[in-house]
C-alpha cells in the first residue's frame, strides 16, 4: 500500500492521519470492487446453468442498469449533500450482498429483476461516493494521481476476486462465488471503518474547497448541467460507448462457454482477470499521461479501443480470443476509469456540484450500458454471437467521431479551468 500514500507529507498527527485515510482508502478500492460488479459477468453463466436464454438474461440486466441509470443522478446530490459518507458505503455493501445471497436462494424472473435492481442502486452511489470521499481527503490538488492509484487497488480487487470466483466456481461450483462476494463486502465494509471521519473535508469533497456557498436548487442545479456543453459532450460520448462495451465481457464468456470451449467458471474468470490486469497499468500509467498530454486524448484512445474489440470478438470466438478482446476491454476502461471522473473534477471545480456532475456522467453511461446487455442479447439469440459483436463495436465508432469534432470545445474548458 506504499504508492497509496506516495507523496505526502507524513510529519505530525495530520500527516499520520491522512496517510492512515489513504491506506483505508486503497483497502476500500480493493474490496469493494468485488462487491461493486456483484457476480457481474458471472451472472450470466450462472443463469444459462438454470435455464435461462440469452435475451431473457440481457432483459434483466437492463432492468437493473435503468433503475442505476435514474439512482445516479440523485445519488450524487445526495453525496454533495451529505456529511454521513462512510455510512453511505457501508449501506451500499450491505445491499449488494443481501441482493447475490437473494438470487442465490432463488432464480425465478421476479427475485433475479429484483437483484439486479438492487445491486444497480448501490453501484449508482458508489462511484460518486468513491470520487467525493477521494476528492475530500486529497482536494483538487491531489486528486489525479490519487484516482489513478485507487483505480489501480480497485482493478486489483476485480482480477483477485475474479481469479477466486473461478476457482471457486471450478472447484466447488458456482454458488461458492456468491459467499465470496460476501466475504469481500464485509471487508469493504471494515475498510470504510478505518477512514477517519476528520480526514474528509466534506466541502472539498463537492468541489468548494473556498468555502464559498453556490446555489442549493435541485432545479437550477439540473439546469446549469444541461447548459454545460463539454460535460454534455462527455455524457453523449460515454453513452455510445457503453452501448457497445456492456455487453461484450458477459457475452464473449456466453459464446466460447455455450459452444463447448471453455468451463463456465474459470472462463468467465479469465475474461476478468485479463482486462483488470491491464487495467492495474493502465490506470498508473493514465494519471501521468492526463497530467502531460491531457484529458482530450487519453479519453480518444480509450473510445478508439472498441470498434477492433468487436471485430476481434465477433471473428474469433475461441477459448485463446481472450486474451486480445480483453486486453482491449483493458485499455479502454482502464484510461476512462481514471480520466472521466478526474476530468469532471475538473470541469466543476468550483460549482459545489461536483458529485452531482459525477451522476449526470454516469447516468449517460448507464443508458448506454442498460441497453446495451437486451441489445447484444438479442441480437446473439436471433442473428448469433459474430453478428452481435460487430453490430456493439459500431456504436464506438459514434463516440470516436463526435469526440473528435468536439476536440476544440474539450480542450478549451479543459485548460480554463486548470
Amino acid at each position: 500500500m506504499h504508492a497509496c500514500v506516495a507523496g505526502l507529507k507524513t510529519e505530525g498527527p495530520q500527516g499520520i492521519l491522512s496517510n492512515r485515510a489513504l491506506f483505508s482508502l486503497c483497502a476500500l478500492n480493493f474490496f469493494m470492487a468485488d462487491v461493486q460488479a456483484g457476480i457481474g459477468p458471472f451472472l450470466g453463466v450462472f443463469l444459462q446453468r438454470h435455464g435461462w436464454q440469452t435475451g431473457p438474461i440481457g432483459s434483466v440486466m437492463m432492468a437493473g442498469g435503468i433503475v442505476g441509470m435514474l439512482a445516479t443522478v440523485p445519488a450524487g446530490a445526495l453525496i454533495d449533500q451529505t456529511t454521513k459518507k462512510r455510512l453511505f458505503v457501508i449501506i451500499a455493501a450491505l445491499c449488494t450482498i443481501s441482493a447475490s445471497l437473494l438470487l442465490l436462494n432463488s432464480q425465478s424472473t421476479l427475485v433475479v429483476t429484483i437483484s439486479q435492481m438492487a445491486t444497480a442502486l448501490a453501484g449508482a452511489g458508489i462511484g460518486p461516493l468513491m470520487a467525493g470521499m477521494t476528492l475530500g481527503i486529497v482536494r483538487q490538488k491531489g486528486f489525479n494521481a490519487q484516482i489513478g492509484r485507487n483505480q489501480a487497488w480497485n482493478h486489483a480487487g476485480n482480477m483477485v476476486g475474479a481469479g477466486l470466483s473461478g476457482w471457486l466456481g471450478w472447484m466447488f461450483g458456482l454458488p461458492a462465488i456468491f459467499f465470496l462476494e460476501v466475504t469481500f463486502g464485509l471487508l469493504a465494509i471494515a475498510a470504510v471503518l478505518l477512514i477517519p471521519e476528520k480526514s474528509i473535508d466534506h466541502q472539498a469533497a463537492r468541489g468548494l474547497e473556498d468555502g464559498k456557498s453556490h446555489a442549493e436548487g435541485k432545479a437550477e442545479g439540473i439546469r446549469s448541467f444541461l447548459r454545460h456543453k463539454p460535460l454534455l459532450i462527455l455524457a453523449a460520448c460515454l453513452c455510445f460507448f457503453h452501448l457497445g462495451n456492456a455487453a461484450m465481457l458477459p457475452l464473449y464468456g456466453m459464446a466460447v462457454v455455450s459452444a463447448g470451449k471453455g468451463n463456465p467458471a474459470m472462463f468467465t474468470a479469465m475474461t476478468v482477470v485479463v482486462a483488470q490486469a491491464v487495467m492495474i497499468g493502465v490506470s498508473l500509467l493514465a494519471m501521468r499521461f492526463v497530467a502531460s498530454r491531457g484529458y482530450w486524448i487519453v479519453l480518444l484512445i480509450s473510445f478508439a479501443a472498441l470498434p477492433l474489440r468487436g471485430v476481434i470478438a465477433g471473428t474469433f470466438i475461441e477459448h485463446w480470443g481472450v486474451w486480445p478482446v480483453q486486453f482491449l476491454d483493458g485499455i479502454g476502461a482502464g484510461l476512462q476509469s481514471v480520466a472521466v471522473p478526474g476530468l469532471v473534477a475538473r470541469l466543476l471545480n468550483g460549482t459545489g456540484r461536483v458529485n452531482v456532475g459525477q451522476g449526470v456522467v454516469m447516468t449517460a453511461q448507464g443508458i448506454g450500458a442498460s441497453l446495451s446487455p437486451a441489445l447484444g442479447g438479442w441480437l446473439a439469440e436471433e442473428l448469433g454471437y459474430s453478428t452481435a459483436f460487430y453490430t456493439l463495436g459500431c456504436f464506438a465508432v459514434l463516440s470516436l467521431g463526435l469526440w473528435i469534432f468536439s476536440a476544440s470545445v474539450i480542450r478549451s474548458a479543459e485548460h480554463a479551468h486548470a
